[in-house]
């Protein structure tokens, strides 16, 4: 391993380390604008320079390797100094060059109080420049609806550019025009196609590339930032929430190397506005065919006279897609309270949870594991739409590793390549029986990894493809002690938590297909939804429906008697990512109105209707919670599933549809929950892509 002396101090270093690495091991602090650690180098800024004794110049210590130094005349490690005046004269030339053409107009910029050209103008800048020459202006480009530019600012680090290539997948920006005359812009000004774009706003080291939906709203210093989990996916993304007064105005990634690393989707960053919108505020009741407003007493005296207490038979709930564990434990206790058996938390066919135990229903090899998988196979899923961070470490393997990528379903517009193996189930089949080239591909894979995604699970014939692929994983040794490849890509935030929590049928219950089918068949006379809006609500019939959530989605809409919720930013509740990661949210700001906690009104119900819960504080249900669930009092733990239970999986029986094709569940990335649906930024996305594609096939 090389050895150098940094500053006076001799460390070691392994092979390969860059230099500014090798510094800010040993302590010393390298300013810098084009380096960023999950990019490809550029070396374009030259702010990392430092002194290397011996060097004929400044050297730039983010594109030199620590075995390119050259040792002393007698053999001595290589001496760098990160401080010398040889060094700060460097910084503040550098830094006066990037100043000429600036436009200095930090007063009027949103990147102002967060921008790292203000905070290393003031530690290694000179404070004067010696130019008085005119500055030069450059156009502003058009690169996205959600990011407003203003190229002026730009220094040409290239870090958007580099994203966008290197992590996104995608080759939509890029630079023109040489030396000075470099312009970083889309091919003929054309929109981003990618659910990532947000992210080069947090790289942008100045102000060249800001939000537009925040645009003007707030300075940093005037938010109150809270740190917290989002769901807008399943994967449990770490996100800061900043909010001035009552009313969130920004969402930002936080650090989790496991999970999204730093960065975000789109839809996670921009729905802040749906936060605020159709929000249910106070009760509602339904009269002569139309709601009113009502009081929460009459609102559950209504509840109480519409539910079947003689007949609990007749009975149902639904827990929704956002439904944290808390919530989801607190409504299946309500309804084994009421003699209620018929409660479920899965959409309509989803088998998961009947048997296999966890192992059946969680992403087994872990989000972080798909940098250690040497072959994928996705069935039915759509990464890129379901879990947008998580399709950049597939990209990731794909591009630096050259993994092999399989899908079986529909096709999908993915940054990197895969082999098509077939559209319909029954290419599952002759996979899990050993047949097929790809099948090949996975035997000899040291860590496969099978991507089971929720389309393939939404279906009539799930169990049987449930079956299949667990029988496949078996085949191809995905599932062992030390690897379990077996893995369910989830699109819902709540439904492993739910799943943990014991949110299922009770003995005798009918699940989500059985409740509505009943429901329509007058079989089901009261069903009480828990934030569920993804179900079919015109299919239950004349059944009285109790709909508990926090914005007027098609739920509300269907209601009888509506509950006013709080939506994530509004409680502390845990939910389980894919993995079966529990994490846990941080209230951001209060709920509007009159609405309350979700569990907090479950209790409440359970009072009025006679069957008091055994928890009167968050702290009570969560001791229940816990003894039911131990794993879910590990936050940020992950507790591997058995892999004996993906056996008793693959021992299911049942037939496929053979000519029904798989297709990911996601039919508008921007349209896929509540909070979505209320938001202005994501109608107005949802409706710019439709159009491009629109427009994309007339041109074919």
């Amino acid at each position: 391993m090389p050895k150098l002396i940094v500053d006076g101090k001799e460390i070691e270093v392994p092979d390969g380390t860059t230099l500014m690495q090798a510094c800010e091991m040993a302590g010393a602090e390298i300013p810098r604008f084009c380096y960023h650690e999950r990019l490809s180098i550029a070396g374009n800024c030259r702010m990392c320079l430092v002194e290397v004794k011996g060097a004929p110049k400044p050297m730039a210590s983010c594109a030199l390797s620590v075995n390119d130094l050259r040792p002393g005349p007698n053999g001595e490690p290589p001496e760098v100094f990160t401080d010398s005046e040889v060094t700060r004269k460097a910084r503040r030339g550098v830094m006066e060059f990037l100043l000429i053409n600036h436009p200095l107009d930090c007063p009027i910029c949103d990147q102002g109080g967060e921008c790292d050209l203000q905070d290393q103008a003031m530690g290694y800048g000179s404070g004067i420049s010696r130019f008085c020459e005119p500055k030069r202006a450059v156009e502003d480009r058009y690169i996205s609806p959600l990011v407003k530019t203003v190229m002026t600012r730009c220094i040409k680090c290239t870090r958007c550019v580099r994203f966008i290539a290197d992590v996104a997948g995608i080759g939509d920006l890029g630079a023109i025009g040489r030396g000075e005359n470099i312009e970083i812009t889309t091919y003929l000004d054309a929109s981003l196609e990618t659910e990532l774009q947000g992210n080069i706003v947090d790289l942008c080291p100045v102000g060249a590339l800001t939000s537009a939906p925040y645009a003007f709203h707030a300075r940093p210093w005037e938010l109150r930032k809270t740190e917290t989990i989002d769901v807008m996916d399943a994967m449990g993304s770490n996100i800061r929430v900043d909010a001035k007064f009552d009313r969130i105005l920004r969402i930002q990634p936080r650090l989790h190397e496991d999970i999204n690393e730093e960065w975000v989707s789109d839809k996670t960053r921009h729905v802040w506005d749906g936060l605020a919108s159709r929000r249910l505020d106070r009760p509602w009741i339904r009269e002569n065919g139309k709601l009113r407003e009502a009081t929460w007493d009459e609102a559950f005296a209504r509840i109480h006279e519409a539910f079947p207490k003689d007949e609990p038979g007749r009975a149902a709930a639904i827990a929704g897609d956002l439904v944290a564990a808390e919530e989801a434990f607190a409504l299946k206790r309500l309804m084994e309270a009421l003699g209620v058996a018929s409660v479920d938390c899965r959409p309509a066919h989803v088998p998961l949870g009947e048997t296999g135990g966890r192992a059946g229903y969680l992403f087994n090899a872990t989000i972080a594991g798909i940098d250690e998988a040497d072959a994928i196979l996705l069935i039915g899923a759509d990464p890129r739409y379901e879990a947008s961070v998580l399709n950049t470490r597939i990209y990731r393997a794909w591009f630096d590793r050259d993994v092999p990528v399989g899908l079986i379903g529909k096709t999908i517009d993915s940054p990197y390549e895969y082999t098509h193996i077939g559209e319909t189930p029954d290419k599952l089949l002759e996979l899990a029986a050993g047949n097929g080239e790809f099948f090949n591909v996975l035997k000899d894979a040291k860590r496969p990894l099978i991507i089971l995604g929720m389309g393939a699970l939404m279906r009539p014939d799930a169990r049987a493809i449930w079956s299949a692929a667990a029988r496949l994983a078996q085949e191809c040794g995905a599932v062992g002690a030390e690897w379990n490849g077996f893995s369910i890509l989830h699109v819902a935030a709540g439904l492993v938590g739910a799943l943990d929590a014991g949110c299922l049928p009770g003995e005798g219950g009918r699940d989500t297909a059985g409740i509505i089918e009943g429901a329509k068949e007058g079989e089901i006379s009261f069903v009480w939804l828990l934030s569920a809006d993804e179900i079919d609500v015109s299919a239950l019939g004349e059944a009285f429906v109790v709909y508990q959530g926090s914005h007027g989605d098609a739920g509300a809409h269907r209601a009888d008697v509506v509950l006013p919720g709080a939506a994530y930013t509004e409680k502390d509740v845990t939910y389980v990512n894919m993995e079966g990661r529990p994490q846990m949210t941080c209230r951001a700001v209060l709920p509007p109105g009159e609405a309350r906690e979700d569990w907090a009104i479950l209790r409440r119900a359970s009072e009025e209707l006679g069957v008091p819960l055994d928890f009167n504080t968050m702290g009570e249900l969560r001791a229940k919670l816990f003894e039911a669930a131990p794993g879910l009092a590990h936050l940020d733990a992950v507790e591997k599933a058995d892999p004996a239970g993906i056996a008793a999986i693959a021992a299911l029986e049942g037939d496929v549809a053979d000519r029904v094709p798989l297709e990911s569940p996601v039919a508008d990335f921007w349209l896929t929950n509540p909070v979505a649906r209320a938001s202005r930024i994501m109608n107005e996305m949802s409706r710019l892509r439709a159009e491009a594609r629109a427009g994309r096939e007339a041109a074919e």
